[in-house]
């Protein structure tokens, strides 16, 4: 997580919460068993904004619990780093 998440990550969880980068990798630590179902992913497609910087949208199913997620990345000396991420809940 340390090297996917650039410092200044931000989030808005599909409950509407706002998490910070150390909140949402001490939740991803916690939520994660070896069991779990991979999360699908559909539908996606990047845009470039700016050089260094891609807006990523898709669709993630989690067992039943789909979400249109929004990512915007951004590359540093060090690679792509996720810098903002949101998640809206959906029923399609």
């Amino acid at each position: 997580m340390d090297e996917l998440l650039d410092p200044e990550f931000r989030e808005i969880g599909a409950s509407g919460r706002l998490w910070s980068r150390s909140e949402i990798i001490a939740s991803l630590v916690e939520r994660s068993r070896a069991s779990d179902e991979p999360i699908k992913a559909s539908d996606m497609v990047g845009v470039l904004l700016a050089p260094g910087v891609v807006h990523l949208t898709y669709v993630s199913d989690d067992g039943g619990r789909r979400a249109r997620r929004s990512s915007v990345w951004r590359r540093t000396d060090r690679g792509w780093r996720l810098y903002f991420h949101q998640g809206t809940l959906s029923s399609s």
